[in-house]
């Protein structure tokens, strides 16, 4: 199918997404709507023939849990209530822990990366093959950005979806952006992924911004799309013309006028490049066949998961063979993350802590890591505020009593609850 130019559709720049000139296709990210009811912009969008895709963010496809029932059920409602004709999800894992690795259950938060190796993409295709069965409409995957290597890889990362896409005949959403940042941050050559992946199962492609600071890229939907970036465009389009191009944009949004401008950029892009021959692929030969690797390859990813979110979100040692250096910033980074989402979800709390909002939310989450998404969050936060008798201003702790009270329960927390996340605290180990 062809979708041809788009752009991500952000409530906050619903009205000048519907005004944008030559606009094909709209990308909506698909935990963010309901499953059934449609903003009326991106009804009105819908009306004047324009595709909306549904793009999901918290399925974790290559965590080493089977797919969550209930978030693909919320996908496919989603799709369906679209009239999308696919819907796009991330290789990546989103959470760990959990009875199998005898841990508590921690949320990233964010998109990490998996390893690439033969045990995690037997365990990402047989997600992936749960998911498509689950789902009504096609299944693309998007390769992601990351600070981490993992140590021990066995493929590179087009030999990975090449082999993903042999093996389960998913499409894929290639973001020249994070192939940009993987260069950067990894030393990996964009156009050897590209000359590596099958370029033929691309059903669209992701474009951002992002910036370089300290020597790592990062990824971060806020900042115009650079010369480099649109130089991986161009790569990409030299080898195949791809069916969709869509620009990201997900803070920081700026003038109508400048997502124009980057839109034009694209278009140009495009336009200065022609497909060529392709040379001929190989695949990856492993070293072992899938029938003798299967048996605990869920096991072994779940424990390998779950100790590297365990270092970047809860405290515990670095896993043997990684950057410190790098998880530190990994480890902050989730952390800045944390604290911008819930000022998002939740603005009353940075209204109600001011300028120590943020100060105050960091020393939260250096102990405390995420276990049960942010909305959870932003009350366990100010639940730790009240029980540690803050804000010391004694009419902005009678405010957030009450915002406490208006979501949670009627009654602050008193020391039972204190109780209970020391209790909690001794279980995680900190």
């Amino acid at each position: 199918m062809k979708l041809g130019i788009g752009i991500g559709w952000r409530p906050e720049i619903a009205d000048a997404v519907e005004a944008l000139p030559g606009v094909d296709w709209v990308e909506a990210v698909a935990e963010n709507l309901c499953a059934d009811h449609l903003p009326d912009s991106l009804v009105r969008l819908r009306e004047r023939g324009v595709t909306v895709v549904p793009h999901g963010v918290s399925l974790g496809l290559g965590g080493a849990d089977r797919p969550d029932p209930v978030r693909l059920a919320g996908l496919a409602a989603r799709a369906e209530l679209l009239g999308a004709p696919l819907v796009t999800e991330h290789i990546a894992f989103v959470r760990a822990g959990g009875p199998p690795t005898a841990s508590p259950v921690l949320e990233a938060g964010h998109l990490l990366p998996v390893p690439r190796t033969w045990d995690a993409l037997d365990v990402l295709c047989e997600n992936v093959r749960v998911a498509q069965d689950s789902l009504p409409v096609p299944l693309a995957l998007e390769n992601i950005a990351a600070l981490i290597s993992w140590p021990g890889e066995e493929m590179t990362e087009g030999q990975f979806l090449a082999e993903l896409v042999e093996r389960t005949g998913v499409r894929l959403l290639i973001d020249v952006a994070n192939l940009h940042t993987n260069h950067v941050n990894r030393g990996e050559d964009p156009a050897t992924a590209l000359d590596e992946l099958p370029v033929e199962a691309v059903a669209y492609v992701h474009v951002a911004g992002g910036v370089e600071k300290d020597g790592v890229w990062h990824d971060t939907h806020a900042h115009p799309v650079t010369g480099p970036v649109l130089d991986v465009l161009s790569e990409l389009r030299s080898r195949v013309d791809p069916p969709g191009v869509l620009l990201e944009r997900d803070d920081d949004f700026p003038p109508a006028e400048e997502l124009a401008g980057e839109l034009t950029a694209i278009r140009g892009t495009l336009a200065s490049t022609a497909a060529g021959p392709r040379p001929a692929r190989q695949r990856t030969a492993r070293a072992t066949e899938p029938s003798t690797r299967a048996a605990g390859a869920r096991e072994r990813t779940g424990l390998a998961q779950t100790a590297l979110l365990s270092a970047l979100v809860a405290g515990a040692p670095a896993p043997a063979g990684f950057d410190r250096r790098r998880l530190g910033v990994q480890s902050r980074a989730l952390a800045a993350k944390r604290a911008d989402v819930i000022a998002k979800i939740a603005p009353e709390l940075p209204e109600i802590l001011g300028d120590g909002y943020r100060d105050s939310f960091l020393a939260y989450a250096r102990n405390r890591p995420m276990s049960a998404g942010y909305r959870r969050d932003a009350l366990g936060f100010a639940e730790h505020l009240l029980v540690t008798g803050r804000p010391a201003d004694g009419a902005a702790r009678r405010r957030l009593t009450r915002w406490w009270q208006e979501r949670a329960a009627p009654r602050p927390p008193r020391r039972s609850t204190r109780l209970v996340r020391a209790a909690r605290s001794a279980l995680l180990g900190r």
